[in-house]
């Protein structure tokens, strides 16, 4: 469990404000159950949102593997995941399984993700103003356990990481 997990968890419990750890924490039951069994098939879990609708949620679930997703891997995935689903039945109510290759704005939903793409161009979305902006792009240049430093056009931003509500790569700045 990294610091920053951990930290966000005991400070915002079960509703906390950054995506990606929105993610984990409130999903962390579905990630338990689907980590080991996408790892298994050889593919790595990225992620997942759980979007919940009045008539009926989704679920998406992001996979990735070295060589990069095809439409076959994410059949292959959303097969094995629908028998686990149905055996084990997480979700109350009805949903549609999504499963996706990250893309080239490809989400990011952990500190280690940010780390891995330091050198990358970013936009991430804040919970709220921060020095009077929500939305900020930029390269990443610095990611440690509480905050992202990244190059905007004007100068480097320093946002403190449970701030953000989701973060993306972007393919064109």
């Amino acid at each position: 469990m990294s610091a920053i997990y951990f930290k966000v968890f005991c400070k915002v419990g079960l509703a906390p404000i950054f995506c990606f750890w929105k993610m984990y924490i409130r999903n962390q039951i579905l990630l338990d159950l689907l980590k080991p069994e996408v790892a298994s098939m050889g593919y790595k879990l990225l992620g997942l949102e759980l979007v919940k609708n009045q008539h009926m949620s989704l679920l998406r679930v992001y996979i990735d593997k070295p060589e990069g997703i095809n439409i076959d891997d994410c059949v292959l995935v959303s097969q094995q995941l629908t028998g686990l689903l149905d055996v084990k039945d997480p979700i109350k109510g009805k949903y549609n399984l999504e499963v996706s290759s990250p893309g080239l704005d490809r989400p990011l939903f952990t500190d280690e993700q940010l780390k891995e793409h330091v050198g990358h161009i970013i936009r991430i979305v804040l919970s709220e103003k921060y020095k009077g902006k929500r939305k900020i792009t930029g390269l990443i240049k610095v990611v440690n356990d509480s905050s992202i430093i990244i190059k905007c056009k004007e100068n480097d931003e320093e946002i403190p990481l449970d701030l953000i509500y989701k973060a993306n790569l972007v393919s064109q700045f």
